[in-house]
């Protein structure tokens, strides 16, 4: 049996394969990482959208009550897309005695997601 020439040999060498594996392979694992932070982002943006959405709510039926809301802490519950949100609305005087300063803050399970500072006259 006769050995081949160098110059007649075509191919990758073993080394040449596994180094173009390992490069592969990094930018696989990179790629993976960066689709679930996309996805772990987006998340978080929808439940600030639609918190801010539930807050704005809260704010319109605050503003729009024949009344002003009762000085002090107000808080519940709500659905909202499927989802339950926690509200906080703290109702405080300010300098002007005909203005009131109502503060709205709404969160999901895992925290505070939206808030929205509202003023309003005290009807008087």
């Amino acid at each position: 049996m006769t050995a081949m020439p160098d110059h007649d040999r075509r191919g990758f060498t073993l080394l040449e394969v596994l180094v173009a594996l390992a490069v592969f392979s990094l930018m696989a694992v990179a790629l993976l990482h960066l689709t679930g932070e996309n996805t772990r982002s987006a998340i978080r943006v929808e439940a600030r959208v639609l918190g801010g959405i539930v807050a704005e709510n809260l704010a319109v039926q605050a503003y729009s009550l024949p009344n002003p809301p009762a000085l002090g802490r107000t808080q519940g519950t709500v659905t909202n897309a499927g989802r339950d949100w926690r509200w906080i609305q703290d109702v405080a005087r300010t300098d002007d005695a005909g203005i009131l300063r109502i503060d709205v803050r709404v969160a999901d399970a895992d925290g505070q997601v939206a808030d929205i500072t509202l003023f309003r006259d005290t009807g008087a």
